[in-house]
């Protein structure tokens, strides 16, 4: 299996310190800024709770709006493991997420399949072309999420 050259493991280091910054000026702004990084690409903060420690959590994460649903794409976990929220998200029957401009939404989680993901992950790379390139790192599918509303 390739492994990601060292440039790419700085890159997402990169990544994750942008996301802490970017959750830092959506709340402090009740989202009017930090709503758009990741090269331009809208993005939510996804709330959930840690598995094994119980506590709360915040991930920004890039999203797609399939009105009424809004998809994520599970895409910097490990090379051969999905990251901590998305099994944290999994475990959950439902969450909450939050959108540009501060809005909220009571949502619930699924992972699409099939034709409804190779759709959804070419939207996904549309937006975000580094989400390719990373799925040349892995030998595994990177799970596409639809998060379906609430009523």
């Amino acid at each position: 299996m390739p492994r990601p050259p060292a440039a790419t493991s700085r890159y997402w280091k990169l990544q994750r310190q942008l996301a802490r910054f970017n959750t830092f000026l959506f709340h402090k702004t009740g989202g009017k800024v930090g709503g758009s990084y990741f090269g331009g690409a809208p993005v939510l903060l996804l709330h959930h709770v840690g598995r094994r420690s119980g506590q709360a959590r915040i991930s920004p994460l890039i999203y797609l709006d399939d009105s009424p649903r809004l998809v994520i794409v599970a895409s910097k976990g490990g090379v051969d493991a999905h990251p901590a929220w998305f099994h944290n998200l999994m475990a959950m029957a439902q969450t909450e997420v939050e959108l540009p401009g501060g809005g909220r939404r009571r949502v619930r989680p699924r992972v699409a399949e099939g034709a409804e993901r190779a759709r959804l992950w070419e939207r996904a790379v549309g937006i975000y072309r580094p989400y390719a390139t990373y799925a040349t790192y892995t030998e595994r599918e990177i799970p596409v999420i639809v998060l379906e509303p609430v009523p």
